[in-house]
């Protein structure tokens, strides 16, 4: 594994395997909310959907924590219900939550309620929440993170919002796929973690990354608005 520290905006730590990049990744996100709960009592973290992010949870999971003082939330979430086997609630559920007995989860959507409705109730978690000791992200090959997609008529809104979570319609954009009805998390609501981790494999994501940085447009790769932010860096983990 090699550490390297670039330009001072973000850390990437290159991994030599898969099998290293899990472990790694489990375990600093067990440091995270241990050290969380020795100090408060309590943990949160914001987890991402996606296959990227399930063989980590499923490691984490397994790792030494108590998981009944964790509480658990999203980073993001299409509008469809936690049941749907395409929410990342789901993915969650069957990865993470599943196997770490006792955590508790909020999830962004509730059954019933209306887009607007829910995304208030998401503000007003995260409000009284305990602040997250990490959120992990991913990115896709158009540079969105989390449900910040380029070309979104919702985008600016979203990067201009002094509220944690916000409601993103991605109509046209590529990336969405078929859910272009989005809860995301904010610029402003990512910065309320103490550590952000993005992960990241195979090499184009690292030319997505290269070009993002060239660039210097958060318009166009919103990814950029997970990395220069307050606080700590940004922890890019990344292997082929």
């Amino acid at each position: 594994m090699n550490t390297l520290d670039t330009s001072e905006r973000f850390t990437l730590i290159r991994h030599g395997d898969a099998d290293g990049w899990i472990e790694a990744v489990a375990a600093e996100m067990a440091a995270e909310l241990n050290r969380d709960i020795a100090e408060f009592g309590r943990a949160r973290m914001l987890l991402s959907g996606g296959t990227t992010p399930a063989p980590v949870y499923q490691a984490l999971a397994e790792l030494d924590v108590q998981w009944d003082r964790v509480e658990v939330s999203l980073v993001d979430e299409r509008w469809l219900s936690p049941q749907d086997r395409d929410s990342n609630a789901w993915l969650v559920k069957e990865s993470f939550l599943t196997r770490a007995e006792g955590a508790h989860f909020d999830p962004l959507v509730r059954v019933g309620k209306p887009l607007p409705e829910c995304v208030y109730s998401a503000n007003l978690q995260a409000q009284h929440s305990q602040r997250p000791c990490l959120s992990v992200l991913g990115m896709g090959n158009d540079g969105h993170t989390a449900s910040l997609f380029p070309g979104s008529k919702d985008l600016t809104r979203a990067l201009e919002s002094t509220l944690p979570y916000a409601a993103l319609d991605a109509t046209g954009c590529p990336g969405a796929n078929q859910w272009p009805l989005r809860i995301t998390l904010t610029p402003h609501g990512l910065k309320q973690s103490r550590q952000r981790l993005l992960l990241l494999r195979g090499k184009q994501k690292l030319e997505v990354l290269k070009h993002a940085l060239e660039s210097n447009n958060p318009q166009l790769y919103p990814i950029l608005n997970a990395i220069d932010l307050d606080g700590a860096k940004l922890r890019v983990h990344w292997c082929d």
